[in-house]
């Protein structure tokens, strides 16, 4: 097994009564859910975000922490956050990375999977 596994995964909720379809504002809300399945306790320092619209355009969002936080997980710890994002179309998408440091001081990264943000529900 690997030292450091960090598992990330996603849902995304359209917030119906933020958002302005007229105005071409779309508002979802996203939960994440850091889980440290390695050997290793590691700490998120940083995020990088890569939000992509229906039309292409594409956001890069960087920031220290996550909601103000920089969570240290021990091997079997989770971290659970809501935050959230503003799209100028119903559709779209997120993925990216947290930067973490390891106790050791070993750097590394931790893939945020694809997932989307529709304002429809798909069935």
């Amino acid at each position: 097994m690997n030292d450091y596994s960090i598992k990330v995964s996603a849902e995304s909720q359209y917030q119906a009564d933020s958002s302005s379809p007229n105005e071409g504002r779309y508002v979802f809300a996203y939960t994440i859910t850091i889980e440290n399945r390695g050997e290793k306790a590691a700490q998120l320092l940083d995020r990088h975000w890569i939000i992509t619209d229906a039309d292409g355009k594409v956001q890069e969002v960087r920031g220290q922490g996550v909601v103000g936080e920089q969570p240290h997980l021990r091997p079997g710890e989770s971290f659970r956050y809501t935050s959230g994002t503003i799209l100028a179309t119903p559709l779209g998408s997120m993925q990216g990375f947290y930067g973490m440091v390891g106790d050791d001081g070993i750097r590394f990264q931790a893939e945020i999977p694809v997932f989307s943000l529709t304002s429809t529900r798909i069935h």
